[in-house]
């Protein structure tokens, strides 16, 4: 197998929504290159990046694919990602290294929502993007209007390379404005005749290729001298200009295909080849330390883990790139995390679940190691002596969440394991092994997320489990100050149990005074683990309960604030004051004063108006226009309350505040609102008192679970 030097590598992302026609792309260039004598069809469920199980099943790509090619002389490394937004996280790690974009657009639809999200994204990675409108042979198909709304979408930078001449059934032309050629294919697709373009076609070709040159010649000073000297710019001048502005954002290259045809792939590859950014002109990583690491084949080794896989009879595949260096089997890391020592074992290049050992990858390049020891996606390897480090991969917060638990009795350690892998092959996962809520709870980017987290648990692991809806985590607090006392009084024959307390409870806030008419000797503000204060305070006077006793009274309401009256979610928030008491020279002990002081809170916690609170998230929102008052009405049966809105476009962008209790379920009720074109994100905001009779309701569910 070939070692490519860096100069001869191209990396690519697919990106586009579902159904776009990605998979279908990957594998024609695959077959038009030559790497396949045979191109498999999604229906058939014989593609080469489409290989799981769940995959076939569902008729769309789920995971993340790895690809290459050869392509005269240069290797194309293309990685296939699923375009449903619920597994954004799959694509996220593999745009940020990929370098470049490709976006697949189809002709019948135009740009859809997991489209937009998926081009903001690379937009802020600052990534050269092309774009190619695909299925111009469908029934439907408009190519212009998908050319508008990219334009409208996208910005004026894209700029139309190709166009087709005629669309539909009958599609098997296409019009390039960059070379001033029509190419005509026969009626298999594949390699076409190259033709003079037709008079009928001639002005409406010459207008877009005077658009493209304009385009170039306005990003680069000595081009557009040129242009205004010759009137024109040539080939290889237009090629050199769109190297430099696809390097810098300033152009968008559309093209156009039938993928299912083989028709126009060939052009699309030639022109990353030579036209596209080599890993070594992408402008330099920058590390964790703010230094810049650019690509040099000279230096010493570094490397980025990025994700890993784990499959049968191989075991934990890490898929890496290399920023600097070469790297080859044997070859002794440190990982700039831990400071351990790995020693790469096989290295592999992928070509979807098939797998080549290779000897070694230049710099830039793009590949896959087994048997890595105490590493993890998201880390640097490097050599001795070159310290650097790469920042991580940012993935994006969940937005639903359901509690899981096991069917069968006993599986609960299997469960746990599968999770915990599931989580290190996809960092997007949360698995919150809940002790306040006592389930387990896992968070993800949508319902879609959630349903392949458990299908790969029953088929993958075998551990059948079902997904239900999460408690709340609220929180009590009082809203005025009471006294309290209680006796704990136990004879059992023997040594009995004895203990007095009295407690003064009241809302603690910052800068309250200390209790009139009680004098503090000792004070405890405790900052919770949940949230909130405890501030506890020693008022006894005349020594009527001993000093060692009053941390087995603390003990006994930290225990009841643990479990908190209302809901048996926990207390925040309230100071208590032991001011007198009483205790008997032989039957008191740390347990009496632990229960009296546990009952006595209890007690003086009911009685000092108890208010329930919930959590509050602030929720961003991105809808376009036409769905605005939709997802507005629905927010206000939700509780929310509106903070701002702006409009970007034609979009609107909504800032809000919900109860964690009304967003069950949300993302999947936004995209169902608003036909999947509507985005949001959550983050904790903070605690709210809840409406009296969703209290009431809590506390009889509560009631109603204990005496169960």
């Amino acid at each position: 197998m070939n070692v490519y030097k860096p100069g001869k590598i191209r990396n690519i992302a697919l990106l586009g929504h579902s159904g776009s026609g990605k998979t279908t792309l990957a594998e024609t260039m695959l077959f038009e290159s030559g790497t396949i004598k045979r191109r498999g069809t999604i229906n058939d469920g014989n593609t080469v990046s489409d290989f799981h199980p769940v995959e076939k099943d569902k008729l769309k790509s789920v995971f993340t694919s790895f690809l290459h090619l050869d392509w005269r002389g240069h290797k194309i490394n293309i990685i296939d990602t699923p375009g449903t937004a619920d597994y954004i996280s799959e694509v996220i790690p593999s745009l940020q290294v990929a370098g470049n974009a490709l976006f697949v657009l189809d002709a019948e639809h135009g740009v859809e929502v997991g489209t937009e999200v998926l081009w903001n994204y690379a937009r802020n990675l600052n990534i050269p993007s092309i774009i190619v409108v695909n299925k111009v042979d469908s029934p439907n198909s408009n190519f212009q209007n998908t050319v508008d709304q990219a334009r409208e979408r996208f910005g004026r930078e894209v700029v139309v390379v190709q166009y087709p001449y005629g669309e539909g059934e009958e599609f098997n032309t296409i019009i390039d404005v960059l070379k001033m050629t029509m190419y005509e294919f026969p009626e298999g697709g594949g390699k076409p005749d190259k033709l003079p373009i037709p008079d009928s076609q001639r002005a409406r070709a010459e207008l877009l290729h005077n658009e493209l040159i304009e385009a170039i010649a306005e990003n680069d000073e000595m081009l557009m001298d040129l242009y205004f000297e010759k009137g024109t710019l040539g080939e290889f001048e237009m090629v050199d200009g769109l190297k430099s502005a696809m390097k810098n954002g300033q152009i968008f290259p559309l093209f156009c295909t039938s993928a299912e045809k083989n028709m126009g792939t060939g052009r699309v590859m030639g022109f990353i080849d030579t036209v596209v950014p080599a890993p070594v002109d992408e402008k330099p990583a920058v590390l964790m330390d703010g230094k810049e690491l650019p690509m040099d084949s000279e230096a010493k080794s570094a490397i980025f883990l990025f994700k890993n896989v784990y499959e049968d009879h191989v075991g934990e595949l890490m898929y890496f790139k290399v920023y600097s260096g070469f790297v080859k089997t044997g070859l002794d890391m440190i990982n700039s995390k831990t400071a351990n020592t790995s020693r790469l074992g096989t290295l592999f290049m992928t070509q979807g679940n098939k797998r080549t050992e290779i000897s070694e990858f230049q710099c830039g390049d793009i590949g896959a190691v087994v048997k890595l020891k105490d590493c993890h996606a998201n880390e640097t390897l490097h050599e001795k002596g070159f310290d650097v480090e790469l920042p991580p991969i940012i993935y994006p917060e969940p937005n639903i969440r359901a509690a899981i638990r096991n069917v069968k009795t006993g599986d609960e350690e299997k469960l746990g394991t599968a999770l915990n892998q599931l989580h290190k092959e996809n960092p997007a996962l949360h698995v919150d092994h809940n002790q306040e809520l006592k389930q387990l709870i896992i968070s993800g980017q949508g319902e879609e997320h959630l349903a392949i987290v458990k299908y790969m648990l029953t088929n993958r692991f075998k551990v059948e489990v079902e997904l239900y809806e999460p408690r709340i985590p609220y929180r009590e607090t009082i809203t005025k100050p009471v006294k309290a006392t209680y006796k704990h009084k136990k004879q059992t024959g023997g040594a009995g149990q004895y203990a007095e307390v009295y407690l003064f409870v009241e809302p603690w806030y910052e800068g309250i005074p200390d209790p009139p008419e009680m004098s503090v000797r000792d004070r405890q503000l405790i900052e919770l683990p949940w949230g909130g204060k405890l501030e506890f305070l020693n008022c006894i006077v005349g020594g009527v309960i001993d000093n060692r006793f009053m941390p087995a009274i603390l003990k006994g309401v930290m225990d009841k604030m643990e479990n908190g009256p209302l809901s048996n979610c926990r207390v925040r928030d309230v100071r208590v004051a032991v001011y007198d008491g009483s205790m008997h020279s032989v039957d008191s002990n740390e347990a009496a004063f632990k229960t009296a002081g546990l009952m006595a809170f209890k007690k003086a916690f009911l009685d000092a108006s108890p208010q329930l609170l919930e959590p509050i998230y602030d929720v961003d929102i991105a809808v376009p226009s036409d769905f605005m008052g939709d997802v507005l009405g629905d927010l206000s049966t939700r509780r929310g309350q509106i903070l701002g809105m702006d409009a970007d476009g034609n979009v609107q962008k909504i800032k809000a505040k919900i109860p964690l209790a009304e967003l069950n379920k949300y993302a999947t009720h936004l995209k169902s609102m608003t036909q999947g074109r509507a985005t949001h994100s959550l983050a904790f905001s903070g605690y709210a008192s809840v409406p009296r009779d969703i209290q009431e309701k809590v506390m009889k569910e509560t009631l109603d679970l204990e005496e169960a």
